[in-house]
């Protein structure tokens, strides 16, 4: 019955509309032949969402590419200046229970396109903000979060409903790549534009101009409602009757329950919880280095005598730009080898997908607490050894997201993947950065005023990075008890 019901359903499937199409069948030609060739329409699809993330990623780490000149020109403490990625992540993660609702229940390409304008808008207007206004420079922080947590909530869900389970961890491998990718273009942008234009603050006019572009694309080229292509879910609906020929697209996905109960199911779902525990370990982690690690390689530098105390109004951003190809690189082949490991593992094991986010966290923390350890005497096992703690990290974007979608329900994914945003930021990287900063405030303080104790003041904080891991390890070592059972239970 799900094979005749398929074939009910693939002429709707491929009549969708695309773009700004009306709802009333009005065609969009420019797009036709996408239409007729639905691998190559979801191929364009995911192409489009991916760039919508890199351009996302860029904006969010323009600032930690260019901190110690903003450091310098508010004049701000290490404190002060943690704050500036904290506010983004609250901003970011208490406005992703709200997309997720809204994602669930209203279209989504309108909601990603509202998104994508927003943060465009308020960073192009963040660049000329002044000395005198850093509160001002603040608050645009905290609205641009806002603006990319409508992106990150909504955009895996529209993978998930283009592509059934056997591909889908590969899709969403791609499309996660541009974290790492689009974290690490946006250190050597803003270095990069920085040190070319001689003023930091030419790093935000940049990125709007990508925003512009992939705001055009997601209107052009991607449908105004999705169908879910998993044969399991095309077939049932909500109620778990059979589909019909005529159910509108998304159907399926229109929720009948409210929030409450939704948030109470998913606390009861141990998978879910677990795993998104230990992404919040993953996210307190990946926040502190992301802030702090530019700045902590200049310091340790310093101490070496490799590089002069910065002076000057434009200061040497090179750590920026190593730090970002050490992200760009360790973060593809992370991510790709993560994908991997969980297709072949799965065949041999079903709880291989919390077995490998285990493992690869308590070596991401080994190899963070060496690189710590040996900065004050060899920059380059420093180097070296952030590369393999970030590959690690990196191992586990695609599969915990992966792990959420089968035990998770879909009627309540875009729900889950806002809660799961919400607590590993609340949790996660919208303190650590703050946290770091100020944990090397209060051991500066408390010595002699120096480069040594600049430098050991980070280090000191950094440990806590190293051991957050671990923890997070042990969360996904949890997850691994219950995954089969959930995972049966949201299929049903």
């Amino acid at each position: 019955e799900h094979e005749d019901t398929s074939l009910l359903l693939q002429p709707l499937f491929e009549g969708q509309n695309y773009g700004a199409a009306a709802e009333d069948g009005t065609q969009c030609p420019s797009v036709s032949v996408s239409r007729n060739n639905p691998a190559k329409r979801d191929c364009l699809v995911v192409a489009v969402l991916c760039f919508g993330n890199l351009v996302n990623f860029i904006d969010w780490f323009i600032v930690p590419g260019i901190l110690l000149d903003i450091q310098k020109y508010f004049g701000l403490s290490d404190g002060k200046t943690g704050l500036l990625q904290t506010v983004f992540t609250l901003c970011y993660m208490l406005a992703a229970p709200i997309f997720g609702y809204l994602g669930d229940r209203y279209n989504r390409k309108i909601i990603l396109g509202a998104g994508i304008f927003f943060w465009s808008g308020v960073t192009l207007g963040s660049s000329f903000i002044t000395e005198l206004h850093y509160r001002l420079f603040v608050l645009s922080r905290g609205l641009v979060g806002i603006g990319s947590a409508s992106y990150s909530t909504i955009a895996p869900t529209i993978i998930a409903d283009l592509f059934e389970e056997g591909k889908r961890t590969t899709v969403l491998s791609i499309f996660y790549i541009f974290i790492p990718v689009g974290s690490g273009c946006g250190y050597m942008l803003a270095a990069g534009v920085a040190k070319s234009t001689g003023d930091w603050h030419w790093a935000f006019r940049v990125t709007p101009c990508m925003g512009g572009l992939a705001l055009l694309l997601l209107i052009l080229l991607v449908p105004h409602k999705i169908q879910r292509k998993t044969a399991a879910h095309r077939a049932l609906s909500i109620s778990g009757m059979i589909g019909r020929a005529d159910e509108k697209p998304d159907a399926h996905r229109t929720a009948k329950t409210t929030w409450c109960q939704d948030v109470g199911s998913l606390i009861k779902n141990c998978s879910f919880v677990c795993s998104s525990l230990g992404l919040t370990a993953m996210a307190f982690v990946t926040g502190a280095l992301g802030m702090w690690m530019p700045l902590f390689l200049y310091r340790a530098q310093v101490v070496q005598g490799l590089v002069p105390p910065c002076l000057q109004d434009s200061c040497n951003s090179s750590n920026s730009l190593i730090f970002g190809g050490i992200t760009i690189g360790a973060g593809i082949v992370g991510i790709i080898a993560g994908a991997e490991a969980a297709r072949r593992l799965r065949k041999i094991n079903n709880k291989a997908d919390p077995l490998i986010c285990a493992s690869s966290m308590f070596i991401s923390a080994l190899c963070l607490y060496i690189a710590l350890m040996v900065a004050q005497t060899n920059i380059l096992s420093t180097f070296i050894f952030i590369a393999f703690g970030e590959l690690f990290l990196s191992v586990n974007w695609a599969v915990v997201t992966d792990i959420l979608l089968y035990v998770v329900t879909p009627r309540r994914q875009s729900t889950a993947i806002a809660l799961q945003i919400l607590v590993s930021h609340l949790l996660g990287d919208a303190g650590s950065p703050y946290l770091i900063g100020v944990i090397s405030n209060a051991i500066q303080a408390r010595n002699i005023p120096s480069l040594q104790w600049s430098f050991r003041s980070m280090q000191y904080s950094f440990v806590t990075c190293a051991f957050v891991g671990v923890f997070g390890g042990g969360f996904f070592l949890l997850t691994s008890f219950y995954v089969e059972e959930d995972r049966k239970e949201a299929q049903r």
